[in-house]
């Protein structure tokens, strides 16, 4: 891992636009790259396969994000007036959109709706963008925390259809083949968090879909014969896919996902703002969420899905200690140049889907433990934000477990509902509205629900206080009888051997009781019970007294 020491900023200097020289900058961009690569081009690999999509068009959508994901961090570091933070954020395509997105093409709009309702969402994104200091109050961490939660949630089923081979028509879909690669990919990523140290550990991801995608090759379980099927550096075409469609469930949908990634992306700017020790007013919040709302709307255009900032960089800032925008944006500008070669893109989607399968365990898991996480700094004595959690989450995996729930419904509610993160965010902000905003009719006793739950906790807190105390006494125990042991070693290496092996415990336990034999010894003397002593009736000899030993002639 790269780390630097805080530097020596003249007055008035902010340590965001510190500047290195160009080798350690694009270094540390580096870093930036290796921490986000997995997260960038999981969703077009998604959405992809979720189109129906080959290898060369998944492609083309790979190469998409990595362009505009680029593009979209030099926006945010290097900033123009009204767009862009000019903080150290790296900007990438949002996991938050992905259900949203698989659930418009399944329902027969196919990529072209997708991009429709990403043009408008985004065009709304950038015009409530001034405002949204008074909308994100509306989305505190139990809505947040929720929405994220069933994000990793819906996104898991996505990751077992890779595990079993990635679509139901292919050769060996479900094979112990298929499972057994996926779940060796899943050890590997496992084996390398828990041994790799500092940054490399967060490049366990990438090197375990390397790891894994070797052994397929091995095995014969990979394709890589398409790669070459394709210019191996190209400008992207605009709307590859074909014109945009709009359609108004899946504008609606793509317009709670909006809301949802500028909440984290305010989030981020502000953790960001307070790792980098500089001053983040309204204005630069509103600026760095006009730059994430402008890259999504533009997004579409290159064939690509919608921006947002990267928590998990944020994260990186704070463990390295570098504060540079200008090293983000050196980074930004290699995913840029990463982006106008289709031939990455081909290779990325020959990766066979059980090694994508095996790493999406974690990468999804991640994004549901983060909304675990995030609840978990919710208050919820004398609330009900509890129910408000357990309602919204039902109705998000809704979706997961009766795909044909909503098919009654008009076209537009089944289209704003079959995605479980729309639902679960319609859900979460209007009981938040209710339980938490409106004052009237509010009661100071909680719920039933609340108050059952908080008696459970009571009763599990007070479980585990008892189990910690029985653990610190068991261990206070097991202490005093070692230091007790080592007490009987030491004062046993004075004595001249008795037993099998001098100085030792066996050799204390006399009796075989137990109990260590250990006898006070004075200088000069030696055990009587010792081999060789005197039979007398005391327990000690002088240690001259040697004539008398069997064995042993007088002098």
């Amino acid at each position: 891992m790269t780390t630097i020491a805080a530097p020596v900023l003249a007055k008035g200097h902010r340590p965001e636009d510190e500047k290195y020289s160009v080798g350690r900058t694009f270094l540390y961009g580096l870093q930036h790259i290796m921490t986000m690569y997995g997260g960038v081009i999981a969703p077009p690999l998604i959405i992809g396969q979720a189109a129906g999509l080959h290898g060369a068009q998944v492609g083309i959508l790979v190469s998409a994000a990595l362009l505009v994901s680029g593009a979209a961090t030099l926006l945010q570091t290097v900033g123009i007036p009204f767009f862009g933070s000019q903080l150290p954020l790296i900007q990438g395509t949002s996991f938050a959109s992905v259900s949203t997105m698989v659930a418009i093409v399944t329902n027969n709009g196919g990529l072209p709706a997708v991009f429709g309702s990403i043009i408008v969402a985004g065009a709304i994104g950038l015009i409530i963008s001034p405002f949204f200091a008074q909308i994100i109050r509306f989305f505190p961490p139990v809505v947040t925390g929720t929405i994220i939660t069933v994000i990793g949630l819906s996104l898991l089923p996505v990751a077992v259809n890779w595990m079993m081979g990635g679509a139901a028509q292919a050769p060996g879909y479900g094979s112990v083949a298929n499972i057994a690669l996926a779940i060796v990919t899943l050890v590997v990523v496992l084996l390398l968090s828990r041994f790799l140290q500092g940054t490399i550990s967060r490049l366990s991801i990438l090197l375990g879909i390397v790891a894994g995608t070797v052994l397929a090759a091995a095995l014969g379980m990979a394709d890589f014969s398409a790669v070459g099927n394709g210019p191996v550096a190209a400008l992207p075409t605009p709307f590859a896919f074909g014109t945009p469609v709009f359609q108004a469930g899946a504008i609606i949908s793509m317009t709670i996902v909006v809301v949802v990634i500028m909440t984290e992306t305010t989030a981020d700017i502000i953790a960001v703002g307070e790792i980098v020790g500089t001053k983040v007013d309204p204005r630069r919040v509103g600026d760095g969420v006009r730059a994430d709302m402008a890259a999504t709307t533009l997004a579409p255009l290159l064939n690509s899905f919608p921006a947002s900032a990267f928590a998990q960089n944020v994260g990186l800032v704070a463990i390295t200690g570098i504060k540079s925008r200008w090293a983000v944006a050196a980074g930004g500008s290699v995913l840029f140049v990463l982006g106008l070669l289709p031939v990455l893109g081909r290779v990325v989607a020959a990766i066979p889907p059980p090694v994508l399968g095996g790493a999406g365990i974690v990468l999804f898991g991640s994004v549901a433990a983060s909304g675990i996480r995030t609840l978990s700094k919710v208050e919820y004595d004398n609330t009900l934000n509890l129910v408000l959690v357990a309602v919204a989450v039902s109705f998000g995996i809704i979706p997961i477990v009766a795909p044909t729930f909503y098919d009654g419904f008009p076209q537009w509610v089944g289209m704003v509902f079959h995605s479980g993160i729309s639902a679960a965010a319609v859900v979460a902000v209007v009981l938040n509205l209710l339980f938490n905003e409106l004052r009237w009719g509010r009661s100071r006793q909680p719920s039933v629900f609340t108050a059952g739950s908080s008696a459970r906790l009571v009763v599990a807190e007070e479980q585990e206080r008892r189990r910690a105390d029985y653990f610190a006494r068991l261990d206070e125990r097991l202490r005093a009888e070692q230091e007790a042991r080592r007490s009987a070693e030491r004062r046993a290496r004075v004595r001249s051997g008795h037993g099998r092996r001098s100085g030792s415990l066996e050799a204390l336990d006399l009796h075989g009781d137990g109990v260590a034999d250990v006898l006070p010894v004075r200088p000069g003397t030696v055990p009587a019970d010792a081999p060789g002593a005197p039979a007398t009736g005391s327990d000690l000899s002088p240690a001259g007294a040697t004539e008398n030993r069997p064995g042993r002639r007088a002098s």
